[in-house]
């Protein structure tokens, strides 16, 4: 096996580091929404009838949310129903704000239920995450945008749209902006589709995670840390997760600061090793499918496919996880290297800067970290793990893959893609949700 160098080594000075970040701090204070004074304020029995409302939700109901700016203290939540509608009157004239909640981490939460749809309004500064969904079996967002006023972004809720341990999910025309970690996350979930969606300003836009046969689609990921992910992470009830395809996105100018909490313990947030300037990151991915993108001047890297070890983290594979990427197929995307300076504010931004094949400063089009598995084979030229690229320009792109050591001097890195150009066609079947 193939391992990475230590991360936590300090690689360059500090006043390259501040340079560098200096160019990176785009729109990191930035934060627009909507001009609220001129909607109507809700009064505080239309604020109570809409608890009740929540509170007694039958199966089979709609509840309406008329046109209004409305202030809660409190979450609301449903569990346990069936067939249940909730209806806004639309992004822009429904608004729910729970600046003023102090308890209770998410704004609406959404449990054990089936065939629930949210639809057609806004939340506002959830304390924790905007709308959480768990253990749920055909969960629709349609129509939704979720996102924080707050200027110290870092005070920001951890997810815009976090469904998890759900099945059959789907996101349309929702809008996720200014979370400290995704802004639409699905986790540990089967058969998802995220389609007609925006993510802007999040430190990661879009994040597919440990789920099974999902796709993403027709969405706008830009102004991130990083664009879209697809992550299997350890220690998690669902363990691996195969079957993603990422296709016909925009996926721009992710040059956003990354603004997630550090993780102090070491245990493990990979999202906060995301490198400003990143297009798409597979980490730990199986069977994952990134074709006819426009991926274009994210000023670190366009694609990356790396393993868990990339990290430095510790994990345990004790519930048949594994740590590495294979079986990805890359292809038919158009790249736009921009003129901006790379990141040299993470660890990973630094290893694709620093010591990639094309010389110091150079953005990255495509990286493979070249971690592979012993038992699939002894030679990397030989593409152990299937890992696949196609891509028309090719010729003209920035493609690195490494030899990676414990040795910061004796990281060596190769432009040759050569081993690497085949295909790889990944299966999902999602036709029953496009029904819905």
């Amino acid at each position: 096996m193939q391992t990475s160098f230590n991360m936590k080594t300090k690689l360059f000075s500090p006043l390259i580091i501040l340079t560098i970040f200096l160019f990176s701090c785009n729109n990191s204070g930035k934060v627009e929404v909507k001009d609220t004074s001129e909607m109507h304020k809700a009064t505080q029995e239309e604020i109570d009838q809409l608890m009740e409302n929540f509170i007694l939700a039958e199966s089979g109901s709609t509840i309406q949310i008329p046109e209004g700016f409305y202030e809660l203290n409190n979450q609301l939540i449903l569990d346990d129903v069936k067939n249940v509608i909730v209806q806004g009157a639309g992004m822009d004239k429904t608004i729910i704000s729970f600046k003023t909640l102090k308890t209770g981490g998410e704004g609406i939460k959404v449990a054990g239920s089936n065939n629930v749809t949210l639809q057609d309004f806004t939340v506002y500064d959830a304390p924790g995450d905007g709308i959480k969904t768990q253990h749920c079996d055909t969960m629709i967002f349609r129509r939704l945008n979720t996102t924080w006023t707050n200027g110290d972004k870092s005070k920001n809720g951890t997810y815009a749209l976090y469904p998890v341990q759900c099945k059959n999910v789907i996101v349309d025309e929702c809008i996720a902006s200014h979370s400290r970690d995704a802004g639409i996350y699905v986790g540990q979930s089967e058969n998802v589709i995220v389609k007609n969606s925006t993510a802007f300003g999040n430190v990661a836009g879009i994040e597919i995670e440990n789920c099974d046969n999902a796709e993403v689609y027709n969405c706008k990921a830009y102004d991130n840390a990083g664009g879209i992910l697809v992550f299997n992470l350890p220690g998690l009830m669902k363990a691996d997760a195969s079957n993603t395809r990422i296709f016909d996105n925009e996926i721009i100018e992710n040059n956003h600061i990354n603004f997630a909490l550090d993780d102090s313990t070491n245990s493990g947030n990979a999202v906060t090793q995301i490198p400003p300037g990143s297009g798409v990151i597979i980490l730990a991915g199986k069977n994952v499918e990134v074709f006819n993108n426009k991926i274009l001047r994210n000023k670190t890297v366009g694609v990356v496919v790396a393993s868990y070890q990339i990290t430095q983290y510790p994990f345990d594979t004790s519930n048949g996880w594994s740590p590495y990427s294979y079986d990805i197929y890359v292809h038919d995307n158009e790249y736009e290297r921009p003129s901006a300076l790379p990141d040299l504010t993470k660890e990973l931004g630094k290893l694709l800067s620093m010591k990639n094949a094309y010389g110091a400063m150079k953005t990255q089009d495509i990286v493979y970290d070249g971690i592979w598995d012993d038992a699939r084979g002894n030679d990397i030229t030989k593409n152990p793990m299937n890992i696949c690229f196609k891509e028309p320009q090719i010729d003209d792109l920035h493609f690195s893959y490494y030899e990676l050591s414990e040795k910061i001097s004796d990281i060596k890195s190769y432009k040759d893609y050569t081993p690497f150009v085949c295909e790889h066609e990944v299966l999902t079947d999602v036709t029953s949700l496009k029904e819905l």
